[in-house]
């Protein structure tokens, strides 16, 4: 199986200008492709494809020697990503949308580069990564990577520091003792996660705990001149605490999935519409913050890796429907106890959801195959 496995690199002065320097050059090919593309269309009416353009880049390294300092492989990958655009681009228009045509990209625009077969490989015994045309840069190796190698991304984050993502073919896991247990999840903003046997994790507010840092931040920021050197120092302060927001919200959504996982075998949760949630105002901001994308991903991968199962459901009804006897009971978002006037189960609103969650997710076609496994086990 496949699995991404991202380190800290720690370049030197020189090492890291060449990686600037290969950014660069990657950039100024992306752009160039898309202006040949563009040109092509406005001026002929002709499609070009990813084949076609690719054959320029021959022609180009004779004309730009600067070129050769950057892997084939790395810049044969930019004309992929410009393909990959186009493509989207006009799926995205055949689906009835309203897409932007892809952009030429500024300075500071570009921030990745990728080795997709060879030009890379680690070097265990100086904990060094070699790069074609860059070198060996140090890395931090702090877990194992055991596995085939197959392509490398080169990532520069908007606070200067360097990752290497690598893509390895590694062994099927050992697989997380099976428990037996069997829950539906209700995701929300007061409790983040209530499951339907009472077990019930808090929520954390990341964004919250650094606002009057960031806050204060961005007031700073406005006292400066555009472009120069004092608000470029502020800039990156800025984008420090948006990094170490997300840190904290990707530590907790791993730590979150692989505790739930280690709970249960059958995970139900709800297939959730987030972006159309996002457009309510009024809860964007902790909606956005909660990141239940982010978790639900998480989920879905450590609970495939350890054999397990998850299956989302449609989420309609599931809070006004009482789980005891089925009726619609209608409340609003503030109402947190759900008392039916039809049997009387007076419960917690967020266990009422779970519950439903598990009737509805034990009625699906997964539950009954995974029964059946279980069975045959």
């Amino acid at each position: 199986m496949l699995k991404t496995f991202k380190y800290r690199l720690m370049p030197s002065k020189s090492l890291e200008h060449r990686m600037l320097n290969s950014l660069e050059i990657c950039r100024i090919v992306y752009n160039k492709t898309i202006e040949i593309r563009k040109n092509a269309w406005e001026s002929e009416k002709k499609s070009i494809s990813y084949f076609q353009t690719e054959k320029f880049l021959k022609p180009w390294k004779v004309k730009y020697p600067e070129l050769k300092t950057v892997h084939s492989q790395v810049l044969q990958d930019v004309m992929i990503r410009v393909d990959l655009a186009y493509k989207a681009f006009f799926r995205r228009i055949k689906c009835g949308d309203n897409p932007g045509y892809p952009r030429f990209r500024g300075q500071n625009r570009y921030d990745s580069f990728n080795y997709r077969q060879s030009g890379f490989n680690i070097h265990f015994g100086d904990s060094t990564l070699y790069l074609s045309k860059i070198g060996r840069v140090p890395i931090i190796l702090h877990r194992p990577c055991i596995g085939k190698m197959k392509n490398c991304t080169i990532r520069r984050s908007r606070t200067g520091k360097w990752y290497a993502s690598i893509v390895l073919d590694v062994d099927a896991p050992k697989l997380i003792k099976k428990t037996g247990k069997i829950a539906g999840l209700d995701l929300g903003l007061m409790i983040y996660i209530q499951a339907s046997d009472g077990f019930k994790i808090k929520r954390q507010r990341f964004f919250k705990q650094d606002e009057h840092d960031l806050a204060r931040a961005q007031r700073k920021l406005e006292k400066f001149v555009k472009s120069s050197p004092s608000r470029e120092r502020v800039k990156r302060v800025i984008s420090h605490i948006h990094e170490r927001i997300a840190d904290r919200r990707n530590d907790f959504c791993h730590k979150t999935a692989l505790r739930l996982v280690r709970r249960y075998d059958f995970i139900i949760v709800e297939d959730l519409s987030i972006n159309k949630m996002l457009e309510e105002k009024k809860y964007s901001k902790s909606i956005a913050d909660a990141a239940w994308a982010q978790l639900l991903q998480r989920l879905s991968c450590k609970a495939e890796e350890a054999g397990k199962m998850v299956v989302a459901i449609d989420p309609r009804g599931t809070s006004q429907m009482c789980s005891q006897c089925g009726q619609m009971v209608y409340k609003d978002i503030s109402v947190r106890i759900h008392h039916c006037s039809h049997c009387g189960l007076k419960i917690d609103r967020d266990l009422n959801a779970s519950l439903n969650i598990l009737r509805l997710g034990m009625q699906s076609v997964e539950y009954r195959a995974f029964a059946a496994m279980q069975n045959l086990g």
